[in-house]
């Protein structure tokens, strides 16, 4: 079996090249790996970072770069297009997440129970995540649950894991954060079985990096009624 590691990027040359270090040094036993890591027009010297990283270990990471700043979606569906493993995760390139967790996150896949495993934040409580962050995330997980009748307890992870096959059906659109609730209602509508399994979370503050804001949470919200009016037609598949 074969992993397909997606790292979306954007001026993040502070923390890329130990991102990239600890999903190398991830012990996945028989399954195999590809790093693909997706510059999305950074203006620092992340792409240089992710040029040599690429370089050290050709066999394994590729790097791909947008000629233009679009957002985390955009560069998704880019390293997506080039995911050539059984299984895709996507790794953020912020150190919020710890790539250690992969072989727990793989499991219920490997064990035939899920056809996708989120990663919670806050099946755990998520200890140190502001209490804006709190109930932004659990108010749009809420709004999920509603809209598609399920039962999740943090719709925008970005530790997202799924098979191959089941990515190719989504019709995927967006170019920013907004990716994260269009994958999420998808899946759904695509009847998927969708398993959590609970994850470490190291938040960081906007004056580290932090990108995402409010306008952010108002197009999840958009993306969330959108994809619920349209139904199925954007899944492959689908009737």
């Amino acid at each position: 079996m074969k992993l397909s590691i997606v790292i979306p990027v954007y001026n993040e040359e502070q923390t890329v090249n130990e991102v990239i270090a600890s999903v190398l040094a991830v012990d996945l036993g028989s399954i195999s790996r590809e790093v693909i890591v997706v510059d999305d027009g950074s203006t620092d010297a992340t792409a240089r970072i992710v040029d040599a990283a690429a370089a050290a270990s050709p066999q394994i990471v590729r790097s791909l770069h947008c000629p233009t700043n679009r957002g985390k979606g955009a560069a998704l569906r880019v390293g997506f297009a080039q995911a050539t493993g059984d299984v895709v995760i996507v790794q953020d390139a912020d150190l919020e997440l710890n790539p250690e967790e992969y072989t727990r996150l793989l499991q219920p896949i490997l064990r035939g129970t899920a056809d996708v495993v989120y990663g919670s934040r806050f099946a755990d409580g998520a200890k140190g995540v502001r209490w804006q962050a709190r109930v932004a995330n659990q108010f749009l997980t809420a709004l999920t649950n509603v809209l598609f009748g399920s039962r999740l307890t943090d719709m925008e992870t970005a530790y997202k894991v799924m098979r191959r096959e089941v990515l190719q059906r989504l019709r995927l659109q967006c170019d920013g954060f907004d990716i994260e609730p269009e994958v999420t209602a998808k899946l759904l509508l695509a009847g998927c079985r969708i398993v959590e399994v609970a994850i470490s979370y190291r938040p960081r503050r906007a004056d580290e990096g932090k990108k995402i804001g409010w306008a952010d949470g108002v197009a999840a919200i958009s993306t969330l009624v959108r994809c619920r009016i349209s139904g199925r037609r954007d899944v492959e598949g689908a009737h």
